[in-house]
């Protein structure tokens, strides 16, 4: 008689079940009022037990449990919201320190090349530029394992250079013009990681503020920002929140205080249980409450992001300018498990101070919800066309000047910006997705790192011009990375080419201070802002 081995999905599937309705009463007993039903939960969790200790004693195959748990979680929580999640012990760590605000490691930017890792630019202040690592060096080994031609990832590089602050790491290097290896110990420490990419004035009177996340330390690096650019006379501010996911909400509430005067709500959250109800209103002096004021987003800002333009549109504090925002208005609690793992469980909505959630539809299909944008822009148009905008007209609210805005699916911008596809091509994308423009760059601005420096940023940004000699070297470079040239679309896309190599070799000499206001002369969100405040385009707001 021919017996049949059990597939995999058929040995979890029972038990993501059993674990999935277990688990689901484990949490419910616990976020409950007082009063739940501590008899069920006793039920389920012997019902759990009995069940793993059946599969782990007499399964006919040997199985991971662990394993099994850890997805049975994971299927149970996809039933939820698309934002309550649950993060492995292995992933945590990465997790949180890109909201913290700093990691443990060697600090360096890194970039992969044709299988090889460069090193980008040591960070300022961290153990590798005091031990002497150097931008174009090449990592061939860590702790004496081969590291270059192995296939690696991002996410392997990271797991062998990040580590506790005092251990070591023995990285050997490839350098221009050394025949050997070049071994460097180094002792990892805390590197700090900002959330504020740039900030620079623009001319005289106005400021460009670009923040990327709401860390930790996000308000003080806004708050250090926006005094700098204060003293430099700056009356008028751009504030950048493009592709920004969003972080802590504290710290969204805090920067929209620079903005509002004192005792205004700024945000308010509304859950199930009322200890996570809370009011979060304007209290200090902020230095920014007078002003021209105009506020960037686009599909990729979400959540508090959302928060602070928000806020600024109900209050009619500025503009917001770009395209229809993500739509995220969940919180979640973050819940710390006994093995080192987190459950991120939402617990409230949070709503704009005219009352609207922001929250965009969800159902079963979480890959479709998180893929939404996407389809506004390829089937709804809504990339190009202001019309193609679709708001809940069930979900009307009125600014502070009486202005209707909409609830129920993103901020909608005050002043729309279509999607811009003058320049692009295919070979433009092509020498991106191969990292062609970053590894000619990082070559090119170590072979002319004095000069460059001698130029200084404001000539750079000024006066540098990209020769036709450097074009070729380009070419070179894609084609070694299996990119072919297409004359055609190279003349459509010559001057954004030129423009990004320009940007490219700036951020490796300059950080980005040499990359920002080079790229973002062909953004079109940024050049409707300037064009607003130079008054090319209406600035004020009023009711309607």
């Amino acid at each position: 008689m021919t017996q049949h081995k059990n597939s995999r999905q058929a040995i979890r599937l029972p038990l993501y079940v059993g674990i999935a309705i277990a688990f689901g009463v484990f949490i419910g007993a616990n976020m409950a009022k007082p009063g739940g039903s501590s008899n069920s939960l006793q039920q389920s969790l012997s019902k759990l037990r009995q069940i793993l200790t059946y599969v782990e004693n007499d399964y006919v195959d040997d199985v991971d449990t662990e394993e099994l748990i850890e997805g049975a979680i994971e299927h149970m929580l996809q039933n939820l919201d698309p934002h309550t999640n649950y993060i492995s012990s292995e992933d945590i760590e990465l997790m949180r320190s890109q909201l913290q605000g700093n990691f443990e490691g060697i600090g360096i930017e890194f970039n992969i090349f044709k299988d090889t890792i460069h090193v980008v630019a040591p960070l300022s202040g961290g153990p590798s530029i005091k031990a002497g690592l150097l931008p174009g060096d090449k990592i061939i080994k860590v702790d004496g394992e081969e590291v270059a031609g192995q296939g690696f990832q991002n996410r392997d590089v990271i797991d062998r250079l990040r580590g506790e602050k005092g251990t070591k790491v023995i990285v050997s290097i490839s350098r221009k013009g050394k025949s050997d290896l070049i071994d460097y110990e180094i002792t990892r420490d805390v590197i700090p990681q900002y959330s504020v990419d740039v900030s620079y004035m623009i001319d005289q009177e106005i400021g460009y503020i670009k923040v990327s996340r709401f860390s930790a330390t996000t308000y003080m690096e806004f708050k250090e920002a926006l005094n700098n650019l204060r003293e430099a006379g700056m009356s008028r501010l751009i504030l950048d929140l493009t592709g920004n996911p969003g972080g802590y909400l504290d710290r969204a509430v805090d920067m929209v205080d620079e903005f509002l005067k004192d005792d205004q709500i700024i945000v308010y959250t509304e859950g199930k249980e009322s200890r996570y109800n809370e009011r979060h209103l304007s209290k200090n002096g902020g230095d920014f409450e007078e002003g021209d004021l105009i506020v960037l987003i686009d599909q990729g800002s979400a959540s508090a992001s959302e928060i602070v333009s928000g806020a600024i549109q109900d209050y009619d504090r500025g503009l917001i300018v770009g395209r229809r925002s993500y739509g995220k208005g969940l919180v979640q609690l973050p819940i710390s498990l006994e093995d080192g793992s987190e459950l991120r469980l939402t617990i409230s909505r949070y709503y704009t101070p005219s009352g609207r959630s922001i929250q965009k539809p969800y159902s079963d299909d979480i890959d479709q919800y998180h893929q939404e944008y996407v389809a506004r822009f390829n089937e709804g148009g809504e990339g190009f066309n202001e019309d193609s905008i679709k708001v809940d007209e069930s979900k009307v609210f009125t600014t502070q000047a009486g202005r209707k805005v909409y609830g129920g699916g993103g901020i909608v911008p005050d002043h729309f910006v279509p999607l811009d596809t003058l320049g692009r091509s295919d070979y433009l994308d092509a020498l991106f997705t191969s990292n062609s423009f970053a590894e000619f760059s990082l070559n090119y601005s170590q072979d002319h790192k004095s000069e460059l420096e001698s130029m200084g940023l404001d000539t750079y940004l000024a006066d540098f011009e990209v020769t036709d000699a450097m074009i070729r070297e380009l070419v070179a470079s894609a084609k070694s990375n299996k990119i072919s040239y297409d004359e055609e679309d190279f003349k459509t896309s010559e001057e954004r080419i030129k423009l990004y190599i320009k940007a490219f070799i700036g951020r490796n000499v300059w950080n980005n201070e040499g990359f920002f206001p080079l790229i973002n002369q062909i953004d079109p969100i940024y050049r409707t802002a300037l064009d607003i405040l130079n008054g090319t385009e209406q600035l004020e707001i009023s009711g309607s």
